[in-house]
């Protein structure tokens, strides 16, 4: 069986666009989608392309459609990049896409992996290739299978983590990669192995296509992730400190 995984979209149609074309000239037997398909400047535009697909499609919500959701109902946003995000997406959504995304599973069992977006207990676990093996074993306990494979912290990983434990497998960012060069990045399970890919796509006119969006916060995103991305060992170590774990790395060096 050959699985594609889509991870953290964030409304970039433009990169979705191009890795759906990789599907179509090799085609897989189902498309995971695994969460953070919103939260970004394209949203029915995303959630459009990949509903209109031949395969299987199944679907796993990650925090922005947790987020989106919520602020749907009218629960109140922060004013950060994360509250203006949702605020966005739940303007995107009429109730037949709300109701589809409070219906989604934070994780599901497939082909003999386990898939998340952070991790299988919490849509939001920050998990990278700087968190340490304990802490991962304690994330994924109680897994059978020999994969888990999640997203939202942006960079493709593939860390086994011993006898009696699953591999933990990070798809990477379709659409808000922190991998510290451009490009769309996702991952096939094929045959039980999984196969890191990257896919390029036209920046420039991605660029145009998403700032005439008019989304907030669109231009830091283009900045940080697709323009001039952020290096990525920054980004490991950033993102372990939000979590409590390590220092504070400081400002993200110049790309």
């Amino acid at each position: 069986m050959r699985i594609a995984v889509l991870a953290d979209v964030h409304g970039n149609a433009p990169a979705l666009r191009a890795v759906l074309a990789e599907l179509d000239a090799e085609p897989v037997d189902a498309i995971v989608v695994a969460g953070d398909v919103v939260g970004g400047p394209q949203v029915p535009e995303v959630l459009g392309l990949l509903e209109a697909r031949s395969e299987r499609v199944r679907w796993i919500a990650g925090n922005a459609e947790r987020e989106a959701v919520a602020a749907w109902d009218g629960a109140p946003t922060k004013d950060d990049e994360a509250g203006r995000a949702a605020s966005w997406s739940a303007r995107a959504l009429d109730r037949r896409r709300r109701d589809e995304l409070a219906s989604w599973p934070i994780a599901l069992t497939l082909g003999g992996a386990v898939f998340c977006h952070g991790s299988p207990r919490r849509d939001d676990e920050v998990l990278t290739r700087l968190t340490p093996a304990g802490v991962l074993r304690e994330a994924l306990d109680g897994v059978a299978e020999p994969f888990v494979i999640g997203g939202h912290t942006h960079q493709q990983l593939v860390c086994p983590l011993g006898a009696g434990h699953p591999t933990y497998v990070n798809a990477g960012s379709v659409g808000m990669p922190y991998e510290g060069r451009p490009g769309a990045f996702w991952l096939v399970l094929a045959n039980g192995a999984p196969e890191p890919r990257q896919t390029a796509y036209d920046l420039g006119a991605a660029s145009r296509e998403l700032r005439a969006t008019g989304s907030p916060d669109v231009e830091s995103h283009l900045a940080e992730c697709l323009l001039e991305p952020v290096d990525r060992d920054w980004a490991s170590a950033f993102l372990e400190h939000a979590a409590g774990r390590g220092e504070d790395p400081g400002p993200a060096p110049p790309a």
